[in-house]
């Protein structure tokens, strides 16, 4: 599994270059069963990522473009006539695919935006009274723009939560994009990427990270970071009970990619900016700072210990 693992993130690091990081906190999204957000400006390679990770999973893949002008059906499918059967028949949208890329979410009306919903938390989605199972595994990776730039709705609260994580890509370090400027277009990588798992190493990867172990004592520091969310004064709102379950899982799905069979503190401080920045608000007295300084906050105000 660890070769498995290590061959995956290899085959990754090879399109995206010099995001490592980013890399690992995607796969481990996937492997936790949640969906990734991305946030960043235009052309940093949210859009090869989501299909890079697709082509080595070996998982199937469609993009939505999100503009303000699509509907609902245009995203979930629609029933349309069948003159030779004499009946309707249902024609499936594109969010049928194990990874869905929502490609630009902020852009779209929170009409269609909540068409994402019930799709992302139940796995199914309810056209015409029948609810239609997805495929599995079912994974959405969003990219939106920030909200600084022209034509962006901002998403609520209640759809951030889907999203198990939020990252950004940022720009590369130099190293990185000289190679990338002397190797030319990275979707020629692309192209040549072949699946290196199936579903069946999938769902056993995915298996794998429930049976990671966590102490009490993990629990507890847990606990400490939520509590602290909810009673400090920076915070206008904490943690609920399905971000703290959002961040123990990621740091399961991390403690794996670490090859560990027990999660240790530093997998949850390795995750905790990712799961927990799109979650939390700063309250009217401390705003200015920013979701990264508040989850920084969490970090260097719990102790490890009790």
């Amino acid at each position: 599994m660890k070769q498995k693992l290590s061959a995956i993130q290899e085959a990754l690091n090879g399109v995206l270059l010099g995001k490592e990081g980013q890399v690992q906190l995607a796969l481990a999204c996937l492997l936790a069963r949640g969906h990734l957000l991305i946030e960043d400006l235009p052309g940093m390679g949210k859009t090869l990522l989501s299909h890079a990770l697709a082509r080595v999973l070996g998982l199937s893949y469609n993009r939505i473009q999100f503009t303000s002008d699509v509907l609902p059906s245009d995203i979930i499918g629609t029933s349309i006539f069948d003159r030779e059967l004499g009946e309707f028949r249902f024609v499936e949208g594109p969010l049928f695919a194990q990874v869905v890329l929502a490609d630009e979410i902020n852009r779209a009306t929170p009409k269609s935006q909540s068409a994402l919903l019930e799709a992302m938390e139940e796995r199914q989605v309810t056209v015409e009274g029948e609810s239609r199972a997805l495929p599995e595994p079912f994974f959405v990776i969003a990219t939106q723009n920030p909200s600084t730039q022209t034509g962006t709705f901002p998403l609520p609260e209640s759809q951030l939560d889907r999203f198990l994580m939020r990252i950004e890509l940022g720009y590369p370090d130099p190293e990185a994009e000289r190679e990338l400027l002397k190797g030319g277009d990275r979707r020629k990588s692309l192209g040549l990427l072949q699946p290196l798992s199936d579903l069946e190493t999938l769902a056993a990867l995915q298996t794998a990270v429930d049976d990671i172990k966590v102490s009490d004592p993990l629990i507890e520091y847990i606990q400490r970071l939520v509590a602290f969310s909810r009673r400090g004064a920076e915070f206008a709102f904490g943690l609920s009970p399905r971000g703290s379950l959002a961040l123990l899982q990621s740091a399961r799905a991390w403690a794996l990619l670490q090859d560990r069979s027990h999660v240790v503190p530093e997998d949850v401080q390795a995750v905790l900016p990712a799961v927990v920045d799109h979650r939390l608000r700063e309250s009217a007295d401390f705003a200015g700072h920013g979701g990264g300084a508040l989850a920084q906050k969490l970090l260097t105000s719990v102790d490890v210990v009790g």
